[in-house]
């Protein structure tokens, strides 16, 4: 009987030995064919594939997300800053040759350091309303005349009496061409300022500016990407049930198809707008957190009377007349403005995933754009002449050195801000 069992044990023991070598022949060998460490080993309980793979999958989701130049990306307020600046400086002359080296500027900085996105594209359609803009002026002062006197008659045309109550307006009559330089110069202002927003909206992308808001603001900033994002969805509704109208032999123009395209793209709005709602009821959107009385008060009186600075001061630097003291109040209203912004921040408990560094080029840029419109308001002020040439007599305007130097300095991102790498297809 122990014979038995001893044989027994014996077999177990053999089959035991041929199955471990056959396991370890097995482990022993890769699938590409190389010789890998067998099971037993130090490396092999070392060095595991599956976790080694399961640990790069963890660490590449939790590593942040990188431009591929290796650097952050500029602060979307600092290219805000940049162009406000250079649109204040357009408000501060009529000088066409100015004029036109600060849109040349911007469009070299947008040219090189515009991204791929869809809203990138907003410069053509700026500076395509810009043109618009000067044509109107221009237009308009050919239909309604100009209170500026000139005595080189381009053309005239034939004038349409009015009663004596509009006396002052005039239609048709003569077109001079001081009237018509006179429109051209303000037109000019007005198109280098949209130019100058629309470098704004071309460069700094709108989601990453509404996601720097201060906290005061965020209830807004929501709404605003929500409304960003609901729009191209009511663009396609509509153009599917055109589409679909069309194949069905329906009409989809005039009232009756307007009506009845109109009222399935609503109902598609408002059920997006309830499962939105029932999203960000479910996350907590809206909770606040309990603040005194005083500094409720507080907030409320800075920021009410920030922004009424801001506005003074904005157009004390749009007039002649309030160039003295349109800068200290303008100061003195975005300082207000901001204290109360910080102060109405608290009751907005909320954190931001990933926030936008503002660093040395966000510094450089915003203050390329301070720096033109201070020197481009110290040059109206000290030669108002150069910057506001002259119309009555006609005269050649001329291009000053020293205000052209500091417009070049608009130039500034576009050698310090690294231009954005088109990721492969």
């Amino acid at each position: 009987m122990r014979s038995r069992v001893s044989t027994a044990t014996a077999a177990a023991a053999r089959d035991a030995g041929r199955t471990g070598a056959a396991a370890e022949g097995r482990t022993a060998t890769s699938a590409g064919g190389d010789p890998a460490p067998a099971a037993g080993s130090r490396a092999a309980r070392t060095v595991r594939p599956d976790a080694a793979g399961a640990g790069e999958g963890r660490r590449a989701q939790a590593a942040p997300l990188r431009p591929r130049h290796g650097r952050a990306p500029l602060h979307p307020g600092a290219w805000w800053l940049w162009s406000l600046g250079l649109g204040t400086a357009a408000t501060r002359t009529t000088n066409p040759l100015l004029l036109a080296l600060l849109t040349a500027a911007t469009g070299y900085v947008v040219a090189t350091h515009r991204s791929p996105s869809p809203w990138s594209r907003s410069y053509a359609a700026f500076a395509k309303l810009a043109v618009a803009v000067l044509l109107i002026r221009l237009a308009f002062t050919v239909a309604l005349g100009s209170p500026i006197p000139g005595t080189h008659v381009l053309v005239t045309l034939p004038e349409i009496p009015l009663p004596h109550w509009a006396q002052g307006i005039r239609l048709g009559g003569r077109v001079t061409a001081e009237a018509l330089l006179f429109a051209g110069y303000n037109g000019l202002k007005l198109a280098t300022l949209l130019i100058c927003v629309g470098a704004a909206n071309a460069l700094a992308s709108p989601a990453r500016l509404l996601k720097s808001l201060p906290g005061a603001l965020y209830e807004v900033g929501v709404a605003v990407v929500v409304a960003l994002t609901f729009a191209p969805h009511l663009i396609a509704d509509v153009q599917r049930l055109r589409a679909a109208r069309r194949l069905r032999g329906r009409p989809d123009r005039g009232v009756r198809g307007l009506l009845q395209v109109g009222l399935p793209v609503l109902e598609g709005a408002l059920e997006r707008s309830v499962a939105l709602a029932a999203a960000m009821d479910a996350r907590g959107y809206g909770r606040t957190a309990e603040v005194p009385a005083r500094v409720r008060r507080t907030t409320t009186a800075l920021t009410l009377g920030g922004l009424l600075g801001v506005c003074a001061g904005t157009y004390g630097l749009l007039t002649a007349e309030g160039g003295t003291y349109g800068v200290p109040v303008l100061g003195a209203g975005v300082a207000a403005a901001l204290a109360g912004l910080r102060l109405g921040g608290r009751r907005s408990p909320r954190t931001r995933y990933r926030p936008d560094p503002w660093g040395v080029r966000a510094w450089l840029v915003a203050g390329s754009g301070a720096g033109v419109a201070a020197l481009l308001t110290l040059a109206a002020v000290r030669d108002p002449d150069a910057l506001h040439p002259g119309v009555v007599p006609l005269v050649a305007p001329t291009l000053p050195l020293w205000p052209a130097a500091a417009v070049l300095l608009a130039l500034l991102p576009a050698f310090v801000v690294p231009k954005p790498v088109e990721e492969p297809s």
